[in-house]
Protein backbone atom coordinates (compact mmCIF):
# COMPACT_ATOMS: atom_id res chain seq x y z
CA UNK A 1 0.00 0.00 0.00
CA UNK A 2 1.29 3.60 -1.32
CA UNK A 3 -0.17 5.72 1.71
CA UNK A 4 0.52 9.65 0.31
CA UNK A 5 -0.21 13.88 1.41
CA UNK A 6 -0.52 15.69 -1.22
CA UNK A 7 0.30 19.72 -0.45
CA UNK A 8 -1.85 19.86 2.55
CA UNK A 9 -2.82 22.69 4.11
CA UNK A 10 -4.81 22.93 7.19
CA UNK A 11 -5.46 25.89 10.34
CA UNK A 12 -7.77 27.12 12.71
CA UNK A 13 -9.29 30.43 11.94
CA UNK A 14 -6.23 33.14 11.41
CA UNK A 15 -3.95 30.96 12.46
CA UNK A 16 -2.17 28.48 9.75
CA UNK A 17 -1.18 25.31 10.86
CA UNK A 18 0.19 23.08 8.60
CA UNK A 19 1.10 24.55 4.66
CA UNK A 20 1.76 22.34 1.56
CA UNK A 21 2.71 19.32 3.59
CA UNK A 22 4.14 16.35 0.86
CA UNK A 23 4.54 13.09 1.34
CA UNK A 24 4.58 9.22 1.09
CA UNK A 25 5.40 6.08 2.58
CA UNK A 26 5.72 2.29 1.29
CA UNK A 27 4.90 -1.05 2.91
CA UNK A 28 7.65 -2.12 5.03
CA UNK A 29 8.87 1.70 5.61
CA UNK A 30 9.16 3.98 8.86
CA UNK A 31 8.79 7.69 8.72
CA UNK A 32 8.85 9.93 11.60
CA UNK A 33 7.48 12.86 12.22
CA UNK A 34 9.25 15.74 14.51
CA UNK A 35 9.02 19.45 15.69
CA UNK A 36 8.64 21.52 18.99
CA UNK A 37 5.30 21.24 20.67
CA UNK A 38 2.25 23.39 19.13
CA UNK A 39 4.00 22.77 16.00
CA UNK A 40 0.61 20.54 14.53
CA UNK A 41 1.98 16.85 14.44
CA UNK A 42 -1.20 15.79 16.00
CA UNK A 43 -3.05 17.92 14.19
CA UNK A 44 -1.37 16.36 10.75
CA UNK A 45 -2.07 12.93 12.04
CA UNK A 46 -5.63 13.69 12.17
CA UNK A 47 -5.86 15.36 8.77
CA UNK A 48 -4.40 12.62 6.91
CA UNK A 49 -6.35 9.56 8.36
CA UNK A 50 -9.55 11.72 7.47
CA UNK A 51 -10.75 12.75 11.32
CA UNK A 52 -9.86 16.96 10.39
CA UNK A 53 -10.18 18.13 6.79
CA UNK A 54 -7.85 19.11 4.85
CA UNK A 55 -8.19 22.58 3.94
CA UNK A 56 -6.63 22.48 0.38
CA UNK A 57 -4.28 19.03 -0.62
CA UNK A 58 -5.32 15.58 0.57
CA UNK A 59 -4.87 12.27 1.70
CA UNK A 60 -4.16 8.70 -0.99
CA UNK A 61 -4.09 5.42 -0.77
CA UNK A 62 -2.88 3.84 -3.74
CA UNK A 63 -3.67 7.14 -5.61
CA UNK A 64 -7.34 7.24 -4.79
CA UNK A 65 -8.41 10.38 -2.76
CA UNK A 66 -9.10 9.23 1.02
CA UNK A 67 -12.80 10.43 0.80
CA UNK A 68 -13.26 8.11 -2.34
CA UNK A 69 -12.83 5.60 -0.08
CA UNK A 70 -15.30 3.93 2.35
CA UNK A 71 -14.42 4.59 5.80
CA UNK A 72 -14.91 1.25 7.10
CA UNK A 73 -12.20 -0.09 4.45
CA UNK A 74 -10.11 3.06 5.30
CA UNK A 75 -9.69 1.68 8.98
CA UNK A 76 -9.12 -2.10 7.59
CA UNK A 77 -5.85 -0.68 6.28
CA UNK A 78 -4.99 1.70 8.72
CA UNK A 79 -4.63 1.28 12.40
CA UNK A 80 -4.31 4.63 14.84
CA UNK A 81 -2.34 3.83 18.48
CA UNK A 82 -3.07 6.49 20.79
CA UNK A 83 -0.33 7.53 23.71
CA UNK A 84 -0.64 5.10 26.75
CA UNK A 85 -1.81 7.48 29.33
CA UNK A 86 -3.20 4.65 31.44
CA UNK A 87 -6.70 2.96 31.26
CA UNK A 88 -9.50 3.13 34.01
CA UNK A 89 -11.39 0.35 32.50
CA UNK A 90 -11.45 -3.05 34.15
CA UNK A 91 -10.81 -4.68 30.41
CA UNK A 92 -8.93 -7.78 30.13
CA UNK A 93 -5.91 -7.31 28.17
CA UNK A 94 -7.30 -9.73 25.81
CA UNK A 95 -10.63 -8.04 26.14
CA UNK A 96 -9.00 -4.91 25.14
CA UNK A 97 -7.42 -6.59 22.55
CA UNK A 98 -10.68 -7.85 20.93
CA UNK A 99 -12.12 -4.77 20.48
CA UNK A 100 -9.59 -3.86 17.59
CA UNK A 101 -11.47 -6.30 15.35
CA UNK A 102 -14.53 -3.79 15.39
CA UNK A 103 -13.83 -2.73 12.14
CA UNK A 104 -14.18 -6.26 10.95
CA UNK A 105 -17.79 -6.53 12.39
CA UNK A 106 -20.76 -5.41 11.56
CA UNK A 107 -22.71 -3.04 13.92
CA UNK A 108 -24.33 -5.51 16.50
CA UNK A 109 -22.06 -8.26 15.78
CA UNK A 110 -20.41 -10.09 18.41
CA UNK A 111 -17.04 -11.48 18.59
CA UNK A 112 -16.47 -14.77 17.19
CA UNK A 113 -13.95 -17.57 18.24
CA UNK A 114 -12.07 -16.44 15.05
CA UNK A 115 -11.58 -12.50 16.10
CA UNK A 116 -10.52 -14.33 19.83
CA UNK A 117 -7.76 -16.43 18.20
CA UNK A 118 -6.14 -13.49 15.65
CA UNK A 119 -6.15 -11.07 19.52
CA UNK A 120 -4.54 -14.29 21.10
CA UNK A 121 -2.08 -14.37 18.07
CA UNK A 122 -1.50 -10.60 18.15
CA UNK A 123 -0.27 -10.92 21.77
CA UNK A 124 1.65 -13.89 20.92
CA UNK A 125 3.57 -11.87 17.76
CA UNK A 126 4.52 -9.38 20.40
CA UNK A 127 5.15 -11.47 22.89
CA UNK A 128 2.89 -10.30 25.51
CA UNK A 129 0.44 -13.31 25.85
CA UNK A 130 1.47 -13.91 29.32
CA UNK A 131 -0.51 -10.80 29.97
CA UNK A 132 -3.51 -11.52 28.18
CA UNK A 133 -5.33 -12.26 31.47
CA UNK A 134 -4.17 -8.97 33.68
CA UNK A 135 -6.34 -6.25 33.84
CA UNK A 136 -5.82 -2.97 31.85
CA UNK A 137 -5.74 -0.30 34.56
CA UNK A 138 -3.24 -2.22 36.76
CA UNK A 139 -0.44 -2.23 34.04
CA UNK A 140 2.43 -0.24 33.68
CA UNK A 141 2.61 2.67 30.82
CA UNK A 142 4.86 0.10 29.08
CA UNK A 143 2.51 -2.82 29.01
CA UNK A 144 -0.29 -1.18 28.04
CA UNK A 145 1.66 0.61 25.13
CA UNK A 146 2.07 -3.18 23.56
CA UNK A 147 -1.57 -4.12 24.41
CA UNK A 148 -2.59 -1.44 22.42
CA UNK A 149 -0.17 -2.40 19.48
CA UNK A 150 -1.78 -5.92 19.50
CA UNK A 151 -5.02 -4.01 19.71
CA UNK A 152 -4.00 -2.38 16.61
CA UNK A 153 -2.87 -5.62 15.26
CA UNK A 154 -5.24 -7.17 15.03
CA UNK A 155 -7.25 -5.54 12.05
CA UNK A 156 -4.50 -6.76 9.82
CA UNK A 157 -3.43 -3.07 9.04
CA UNK A 158 -1.52 -2.13 6.16
CA UNK A 159 0.06 0.90 7.92
CA UNK A 160 0.58 1.99 12.09
CA UNK A 161 -0.18 5.70 13.04
CA UNK A 162 1.77 5.74 16.59
CA UNK A 163 1.41 9.11 18.37
CA UNK A 164 4.10 9.52 20.80
CA UNK A 165 4.73 5.76 21.23
CA UNK A 166 7.38 5.81 23.52
CA UNK A 167 6.45 8.85 25.71
CA UNK A 168 6.60 8.61 29.76
CA UNK A 169 8.66 5.25 29.21
CA UNK A 170 12.11 4.10 30.56
CA UNK A 171 15.31 3.25 28.64
CA UNK A 172 14.02 -0.64 28.81
CA UNK A 173 10.44 0.03 27.85
CA UNK A 174 11.05 2.50 24.43
CA UNK A 175 13.48 0.33 23.31
CA UNK A 176 10.70 -2.18 23.55
CA UNK A 177 8.11 -0.17 21.30
CA UNK A 178 11.02 0.77 19.13
CA UNK A 179 12.10 -2.37 18.44
CA UNK A 180 8.95 -4.05 18.28
CA UNK A 181 7.73 -1.30 15.31
CA UNK A 182 11.16 -2.27 13.25
CA UNK A 183 10.03 -5.83 13.65
CA UNK A 184 6.76 -5.22 12.45
CA UNK A 185 8.17 -2.92 9.21
CA UNK A 186 10.68 -5.93 8.46
CA UNK A 187 9.13 -9.13 9.17
CA UNK A 188 5.24 -8.74 8.51
CA UNK A 189 5.81 -5.38 5.89
CA UNK A 190 3.84 -3.11 7.86
CA UNK A 191 4.59 0.31 7.25
CA UNK A 192 4.87 3.18 10.25
CA UNK A 193 4.18 6.56 11.32
CA UNK A 194 5.30 7.39 14.00
CA UNK A 195 4.88 11.22 16.02
CA UNK A 196 8.39 11.53 18.29
CA UNK A 197 9.99 13.94 20.32
CA UNK A 198 13.49 12.15 20.18
CA UNK A 199 15.35 12.21 16.85
CA UNK A 200 17.41 9.78 18.36
CA UNK A 201 14.51 7.34 18.22
CA UNK A 202 13.70 8.84 14.61
CA UNK A 203 17.32 7.85 12.94
CA UNK A 204 17.29 4.64 14.65
CA UNK A 205 14.55 3.17 13.57
CA UNK A 206 13.07 5.46 10.48
CA UNK A 207 13.43 5.54 6.71
CA UNK A 208 12.23 9.10 6.44
CA UNK A 209 11.23 11.91 8.57
CA UNK A 210 9.51 14.70 8.26
CA UNK A 211 10.34 17.64 10.35
CA UNK A 212 7.21 20.88 10.80
CA UNK A 213 8.47 23.89 11.12
CA UNK A 214 6.75 27.18 12.89
CA UNK A 215 6.95 29.13 10.38
CA UNK A 216 4.73 26.42 8.44
CA UNK A 217 7.58 25.00 6.47
CA UNK A 218 8.83 21.66 6.29
CA UNK A 219 11.86 19.28 5.77
CA UNK A 220 10.87 15.94 4.79
CA UNK A 221 13.13 13.40 2.75
CA UNK A 222 15.50 10.17 3.83
CA UNK A 223 15.85 10.75 7.70
CA UNK A 224 19.49 10.15 7.87
CA UNK A 225 19.66 13.35 5.42
CA UNK A 226 17.24 15.28 7.21
CA UNK A 227 17.71 15.08 10.68
CA UNK A 228 20.75 17.16 10.41
CA UNK A 229 22.20 20.14 12.69
CA UNK A 230 21.24 22.97 10.83
CA UNK A 231 17.40 21.32 10.49
CA UNK A 232 17.20 20.95 14.43
CA UNK A 233 18.37 24.68 14.70
CA UNK A 234 15.79 25.66 12.13
CA UNK A 235 13.15 24.04 14.04
CA UNK A 236 13.37 24.05 17.34
CA UNK A 237 15.75 26.96 18.34
CA UNK A 238 18.67 25.57 19.63
CA UNK A 239 21.86 24.31 19.16
CA UNK A 240 22.42 21.01 18.62
CA UNK A 241 25.30 18.57 18.60
CA UNK A 242 24.96 15.20 16.37
CA UNK A 243 27.05 12.50 16.86
CA UNK A 244 27.50 8.60 15.70
CA UNK A 245 29.57 5.80 16.64
CA UNK A 246 29.44 1.82 15.64
CA UNK A 247 28.97 -0.99 17.99
CA UNK A 248 27.88 -4.66 16.99
CA UNK A 249 28.08 -3.70 13.37
CA UNK A 250 25.12 -1.18 13.96
CA UNK A 251 25.58 2.42 13.72
CA UNK A 252 23.97 4.64 16.26
CA UNK A 253 23.32 8.23 16.47
CA UNK A 254 23.06 10.81 19.33
CA UNK A 255 21.20 14.23 19.20
CA UNK A 256 22.53 16.57 22.09
CA UNK A 257 21.04 19.53 22.66
CA UNK A 258 23.90 22.42 23.39
CA UNK A 259 22.08 25.91 23.96
CA UNK A 260 19.14 28.31 23.30
CA UNK A 261 19.93 29.94 20.13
Amino acid sequence: MRFEVRNGSFGYKNRKILNDISFSIEDGEILSVLGSNGVGKTTLLKCMMGLLHWEKGGTYIDDVELSQIKQKEVWQKIAYVPQAKGSTFGFSVLDMVMFGRSAHLGTFSQPTKEDREIAEQALEDLGITYLKDKICSEMSGGELQMVLIARALTIHPNMLVLDEPESNLDFKNQLIILETIEKLAREKNISAIVNTHYPDHALKISNKALILNRDGTNFYGNAAEVINEPNMEKSFSVRVHIDNFTLDEREYNCVVPLNLL
